[in-house]
């Protein structure tokens, strides 16, 4: 499969609020980037950000250095417009994160349901490798899946469902658990998802 062309069809033939992961306020992602106790001119990453409403939420809470990176231009391009002026202070990139080496280091790694759609053993090794390049000693990430009974498919795809524990053992190499947090999800279309988050730091 062409992920890339996957996920670009996705943004330009549905609207932000069609797609089930959508959220106009990302709680859970919030109080676990409260909770790593960083200031907001820490330098922030969101990984498969896409047109995630989450960067809305850290520029009205003043962080100064973030970074937007997804596979999909078109869901890039969508936040950038809703963003208007404010989308000058964002760096956006357009990359496959399993294919991808970082620019520069990052205080803070943040996923919302990309890793879990790496299916294959070789992507979750390259995704924890670029995690691993990004995020330097004492460093932060958050990673949040689908939970072991969340749904088996998203976007026609299947992904790869974990627990905590299963969770923190894809980035031990590098990386120590220091938080865990489960969300219910509650769709567009009003079904419920079961999310597991984790909040690590780099050894």
């Amino acid at each position: 499969m062409d992920r890339q062309a996957h996920w670009q069809g996705v943004y330009e033939n549905k609207a932000e609020t069609e797609v089930s992961w959508y959220q106009d306020r990302p709680s859970a992602s919030l109080a676990l980037i409260r909770d790593t106790g960083l200031g907001s001119d820490a330098r922030l990453i969101d990984v498969g950000g896409g047109a995630s409403r989450l960067v809305d939420h850290l520029l009205d809470d003043g962080w100064t250095r973030i970074t937007i990176l997804d596979i999909a231009a078109a869901a890039l391009e969508r936040a950038r417009n809703r963003l208007g002026e404010r989308g000058a202070q964002v760096e956006w990139q357009v990359a496959d994160v399993t294919n991808w080496t970082p620019p520069a280091r990052f205080d803070l790694w943040h996923d919302r349901a990309v890793f879990h759609f790496l299916t294959d053993p070789a992507d979750r090794v390259a995704y924890a490798a670029a995690m691993a390049a990004a995020v330097p000693k004492g460093g932060q990430a958050i990673v949040g899946t689908f939970a072991l009974d969340g749904p088996e498919r998203c976007s026609g795809l299947l992904i790869r469902r974990y627990d905590a524990d299963g969770l923190a053992a894809e980035f031990s190499r590098h990386f120590e658990p220091v938080a865990a947090m489960a969300e219910d999800h509650l769709t567009p279309a009003g079904k419920v998802q079961r999310f597991q988050f984790c909040r690590l730091r780099r050894r």
